[in-house]
């Protein structure tokens, strides 16, 4: 395993959820697809379906509901991008 590489991928899912905070629901798919790309040890293998489902919920309504951000949730699991995700509920 690359570690740099596996750095990557982490910070590539955080730009996805950054691009979420910002209503930004292309950035956040492009991030999203870096991430599991990058990502040797699917610790983001599900953060693609889990950003499409948000970035719909955003389209629709404006906001994240909370089938999407229970995706979220589950798909950066525990760690430092859990806050970051809980935070787009609260919009």
């Amino acid at each position: 395993m690359d570690g740099h590489q596996q750095r990557r991928a982490l910070s590539a899912a955080e730009r996805a959820l950054e691009a979420l905070e910002k209503g930004d629901g292309d950035a956040a798919r492009r991030a999203a697809m870096e991430a599991a790309s990058l990502d040797q040890i699917g610790a983001f293998s599900h953060l693609v379906g889990a950003v499409e489902l948000a970035t719909a919920d955003l389209a629709a309504t404006a906001r994240v509901g909370s089938s999407a951000l229970a995706a979220l949730l589950e798909a950066v699991g525990p760690g430092p991008l859990a806050a970051r995700a809980a935070g787009l509920g609260n919009g």
